[in-house]
């Protein structure tokens, strides 16, 4: 394995934060993931780690880190297997894939690992999406303790399948991913450097959908295309454990969901189901919002802080800024 740092890919509308640095962690089954630690410029009052969705890099939570560090968090990002620089999956590199979340949950607990001793407590989890998902089912598998509080953004704890009845997507979801896992969903990569603002699914706001867009046009690499069938078993299977476990029921830290309003992508129902069986959930829809809601027009975020910069001063009461 090379010892050279990884890249972080700054543009003129998104520069690499400061006083920040990237590194290679070895993962599960030796996958090698790349992970982004940032610092602020004041004493620490605590860390954020955030795990991004699916097909999302460290560079698209850029700002995010920026208004972070501002508060005097240090913040450590991460690319998940099989997206942004860390290890491809399969390989066709376009294709998002999973086989099943245990291997993810393992490569969270080893960036935790690696990186402990240079996240000074409290520790504060942040997730969007499918980063939601896989972290609320670390946290119920044995990582609970090391946090004080979990804020998630959309997070996929269950799919829509619009037009198509939900049990009939997942049981073709399981048949396919068993005789032809590896093959696209919908049988080519998709559009993975985006399509035009119009349409999308995402955000109201062109500005931080076209700043999005310019890394994976800088270093192509950073592009991800469409799911594998493996990867929606992955998700289904992901959302029925959360549904069923008693790990759930037993988790001790707050945890605080925001739902999209106008969601698309992930089930709204299903994340309600969820966060009512954690005895310390919250869910709350955040009015007139796509799917990403830190990347959401100025409007929708002020409605995101008014909500996490309460919980921020809670979990970790040390100086803001």
């Amino acid at each position: 394995m090379t010892t050279l740092q990884p890249p972080l890919i700054g543009i003129q509308e998104s520069p690499v934060p400061p006083d920040g640095s990237a590194d290679w962690v070895v993962g599960a089954g030796g996958a090698r993931l790349r992970v982004a630690l940032f610092r602020p410029k004041g004493k620490p009052r605590g860390s954020v780690v955030i795990s991004p969705g699916r097909s999302e890099t460290i560079e698209k939570y850029f700002e995010l880190v920026c208004e972070l560090q501002a508060r005097n968090f240090v913040v450590l990002v991460h690319d998940w297997r099989g997206q942004g620089l860390s290890e491809r999956i399969l390989p066709d590199p376009l294709k998002g894939h999973a086989v099943g979340f245990q291997d993810f949950v393992a490569d969270y607990r080893a960036i935790l690992d690696h990186f402990e001793a240079q996240l000074p407590g409290p520790w504060i989890a942040m997730a969007h999406s499918m980063g939601g998902c896989l972290t609320l089912i670390a946290l119920a598998q044995g990582q609970a303790d090391r946090f004080v509080g979990a804020f998630m953004s959309a997070p996929m704890l269950g799919l829509q399948t619009p037009g198509r009845p939900k049990p009939g997507v997942r049981a073709l979801a399981w048949v396919m991913s068993r005789y032809r896992g590896d093959d696209y969903i919908l049988g080519n990569p998709g559009t993975p450097m985006g399509g035009p603002f119009e349409g999308n699914i995402l955000t109201h706001d062109r500005v931080r959908y076209d700043r999005n867009l310019a890394p994976l046009k800088a270093c192509p690499d950073l592009a991800l295309g469409s799911g594998t069938w493996s990867w929606l078993e992955f998700a289904f299977t992901a959302s029925r454990w959360l549904k069923s476990s008693p790990a759930v029921t037993k988790l001790k830290l707050p945890v605080v969901v925001l739902s999209a309003a106008q969601e698309a992508l992930v089930d709204n129902d299903d994340q309600r189901q969820i966060v009512a069986r954690i005895p310390l959930g919250r869910w709350r829809s955040i009015d007139g919002a796509f799917h990403e809601l830190f990347q959401e027009t100025d409007a929708v975020r002020a409605q995101v802080w008014a909500e996490l910069g309460p919980l921020l001063d809670q979990w970790a009461p040390g100086s803001a800024g």
